[in-house]
């Protein structure tokens, strides 16, 4: 798992995980593998943005204007904000884009949870993400090329947990993305979530 993944899944700790499970009306073990699998599909997705210099440049703005990692100070609390969760789907706007519904389709056909509920998850674990990125940030000092080679690493260690998942973050246009959901399954994710 990615360290910012790992970071994030201990700020979220059975509390946070409990907190999301009631919000989704999803068990807890559902929930706890859709948390393991939606971080690094989210930080894969940052990173996926973040390699050109434009997308570098835009995040780092956007860190440096709205993330500072507060947030991350009483994390039950900011998954209960509706108001942050409103903030994720923003976000997801600019992660995603409009493969944000192949995605929340594919983590929900791979981890239990309905669609609309992936959606949800990934809403309230998107400022969450950039809080945690944000908040790096500003601890190592990085700017927009320290925030890009940061990702990048991340985002290497992400795909190569998420597997197939990986490829519903393919951005760059160079297949189908549909093949990809319907072969999506709990076989790309092995032992992952065991």
């Amino acid at each position: 798992m990615s360290v910012l993944a790992s970071t994030l899944m201990q700020m979220l700790g059975a509390e946070g995980v409990q907190q999301i499970s009631q919000q989704l009306g999803a068990d807890e073990q559902s929930t706890q593998k859709a948390v393991r699998a939606a971080l690094p599909m989210l930080i894969s997705a940052l990173g996926k943005n973040a390699a050109s210099p434009e997308g570098a440049e835009a995040l780092d703005r956007a860190l440096e204007k709205d993330h500072d990692g507060q947030l991350l100070e009483d994390v039950v609390q900011v998954l209960r904000d509706r108001a942050v969760q409103q903030d994720g789907q923003a976000i997801l706007g600019h992660v995603l884009g409009e493969r944000q519904g192949l995605v929340a389709k594919g983590l929900g056909s791979t981890t239990g949870l309905d669609p609309n509920s992936a959606g949800q998850l990934l809403a309230m674990l998107a400022p969450l993400v950039m809080g945690g990125l944000g908040k790096t940030k500003r601890e190592m000092g990085l700017d927009a090329q320290g925030i890009a080679r940061l990702l990048g690493q991340e985002r290497q260690r992400a795909d190569s947990q998420l597997g197939g998942l990986a490829r519903l973050l393919d951005m760059d246009g160079d297949g189908d993305l549909t093949d990809d959901i319907l072969g999506l399954g709990s076989r790309f994710l092995g032992g992952l979530f065991r």
